[in-house]
């Protein structure tokens, strides 16, 4: 491996401290460090092994950079972020890309300078395995040729991915394609029109499509439908932006008949994911059974979809894996999902009360009446009817609800030190209470994290034996429900509501043991975007692409809200209002949440770095 000493003008080339390790592992000043082995280039890259386990590298490097994309919601309406992603900043490992990020619905766009300069972190990291891969192949046996190209065609993949995060958060940035040994060499870079730096992504999703094999070869590896997926969203948001337009990039000017061309090509690229590589649903799709109110024995398959038995499922198509126990690369689900009485767990990511009535009635396959809040001592409160607080009111909704959060009564397994410490009743504002319920004594969940009156089951263990931060849950970057949904979307776009598409969505649906959806649903574009809407809600719930939708259909004000309104109480189960959004908000804080600040640090650095209009 080339020694290499850099100090940094433009925070955009983190150099790791041991880029052929199989795991990332930096300091504080990540461009001035030497690597830990004395092991040169010369000397490393000469067998596909070599090749291979720079590969793992990579994934290691690319995995903090999207394995906590719940935060995100937070930014939007129906998760709560309490406080920013807890982390060492300037390790690779324990999310510091989300560091200092601002997970709220309003005012978010100035704080994500650690994302930015870790997501130039993963360009260095996979640019630094293709370049080396690409000097291999010359003088590559035959036989090693095709393997050579499927670990180049995962980085690829990777670098793709990378600045499709950045696009989608910046609009134009600068584009580095290859590796960089000084700084000097991208010191005075300028940002790249988005147009450009799309087709370069275009370019190695392509390529990945290309050379990989039609399965991944190992859980974690991705195979040719991750590559047709992300290209596949690539063109969906190309559309979008094109047809709701991004003023605050001032750089861009959308087009219609290039909308309509790309919804064509995303949908090109998803029906065959769909149609030509065998891939299902996890389970088949079906719901699977479900207990009876406050009962959790029983859950249905879409909660097992989030928790390690679902690893390598078809339906995840491309995941990030984590370590689990003893290995300090576990996922943080249970840490961030879960209370006190789940390993002491903190609770940063909970529900917010509004996202319940979006439940719809497994019987009509339409929503409900919305719940009332009230408070839980009035009389009568526990058993009036669409009442917050009455358990009953939570019945014969879809299998989603009880799979993804908690209300009154509900249960789940508290763990405490690796073992199970029995069923645990969640009651709002309790924390830790002895309750009796059926003659059956219990101690109440104990968390002070949520103030809606629900917290979240979805990715939370029910099975000792891990620690919190010790899960082994392989993330997934790209599951086949959004590939349904997305489908629906850019068809819709174009064409209006198909046969194809409905029949994929009502397949999500029914998973959650929901109808197929009643004909005014599929009357016109409208009615079926609301409909794929409503989907991409319940289904990708907390998997951190709500605010991505909502910029991109340039959905801010149909949420919140015009600038200088009232704005949106949030409220809770007791009928509290809890936190008021977008009041008397100015139009240019919408814009500033439209896209999010070039770095300050990295424009003092660099004189050719403009920044977006919003921010000038």
């Amino acid at each position: 491996m080339n020694r290499l000493k850099i100090k940094s003008k433009l925070l955009i080339v983190p150099v790791l401290a041991a880029m052929v390790l199989g795991h990332s592992s930096c300091k504080d000043d990540l461009l001035d460090q030497q690597p830990t082995t004395e092991l040169g280039a010369v000397a490393f890259w000469k067998t596909q092994e070599d090749a291979t386990f720079a590969l793992h590298g990579a994934y290691a490097a690319i995995r903090p950079l999207f394995d906590r994309d719940y935060y995100f919601d937070g930014q939007g309406e129906y998760v709560r972020i309490r406080g920013n992603s807890a982390s060492t900043s300037g390790t690779l490992r324990l999310g510091a890309a989300y560091t200092y990020g601002n997970f709220r619905p309003t005012g978010y766009g100035s704080s994500f300078d650690d994302m930015y300069r870790f997501l130039y972190g993963g360009v260095h990291r996979t640019n630094y395995v293709i370049d080396n891969v690409k000097r291999m192949l010359p003088a590559a046996a035959p036989g090693d040729v095709a393997e050579l190209e499927t670990i180049l065609g995962e980085a690829r993949l990777l670098r793709g991915m990378v600045y499709f995060r950045l696009i989608s958060m910046w609009g134009d940035v600068p584009y580095i394609g290859k590796q960089v040994f000084d700084n000097s060499e991208v010191a005075n870079i300028a940002r790249m029109p988005m147009a450009q730096v799309k087709d370069s992504i275009m370019a190695d999703f392509t390529y990945a499509f290309e050379k990989l094999p039609a399965r991944s070869t190992a859980l974690g590896r991705a195979g040719k439908p991750a590559a047709l997926a992300f290209r596949g969203k690539l063109q969906l948001y190309w559309a979008s932006w094109n047809k709701f337009g991004w003023p605050e990039l001032d750089t861009f000017t959308p087009s219609a008949a290039e909308a309509d061309a790309a919804y064509l090509a995303a949908a090109a690229d998803f029906k065959a994911v769909v149609e030509d590589y065998g891939l299902t649903l996890f389970r088949n799709g079906e719901p699977g059974e479900i207990d009876e109110l406050g009962k959790a024995n029983k859950l249905p398959n879409y909660y097992y979809l989030f928790t390690p038995i679902a690893n390598g499922d078809p339906e995840h198509i491309m995941a990030f894996t984590h370590g689990g126990v003893g290995t300090g690369q576990g996922e943080e689900l249970m840490r961030d999902f879960a209370g006190r009485s789940h390993e002491n767990s903190q609770v940063w990511v909970s529900p917010r009360y509004e996202i319940a009535d979006r439940y719809q009635s497994t019987n009509t396959g339409d929503f409900l009446p919305k719940l009332i809040p009230m408070e839980a001592n009035a009389p009568g409160a526990r058993t009036a009817p669409n009442s917050a607080v009455n358990p009953q009111s939570y019945a014969d909704r879809d299998y989603r609800m009880k799979s993804s959060i908690m209300w009154d009564y509900e249960m789940s397994m508290g763990m405490n030190s690796l073992k199970e410490t029995g069923m645990v009743p969640f009651i709002f504002r309790t924390w830790g209470a002895k309750v009796t319920i059926d003659g059956v004594q219990y101690t109440t969940y104990n968390t002070d994290g949520t103030n809606s009156g629900y917290v979240f089951r979805k990715f939370v263990r029910n099975y000792a034996g891990q620690g919190r931060s010790e899960g082994d849950f392989a993330w997934p970057v790209m599951r086949l429900a959004d590939v349904y949904l997305m489908y629906a979307e850019a068809t819709n776009a174009v064409h209006g509501p198909q046969a194809d598409a409905i029949e994929l969505v009502n397949r999500v649906r029914h998973r959650g043991n929901l109808p197929p959806l009643a004909a005014d649903k599929t009357a016109g574009k409208e009615a079926f975007f609301a409909a794929i809407e409503q989907e991409r809600i319940i289904e990708l719930y907390a998997e951190g692409h709500r605010p991505f939708d909502l910029r991109r259909w340039r959905a801010l004000e149909r949420v919140w809200g015009m600038p200088g309104g009232d704005g949106v109480w949030s409220q809770n189960t007791y009928g509290s209002n809890v936190e008021r959004y977008y009041q008397n908000t100015q139009e240019r804080e919408y814009q500033q949440n439209y896209i999010f600040r070039i770095p300050p640090g990295e424009r003092d650095r660099n004189p050719n770095l403009t920044q977006n209009t919003p921010w000038l």
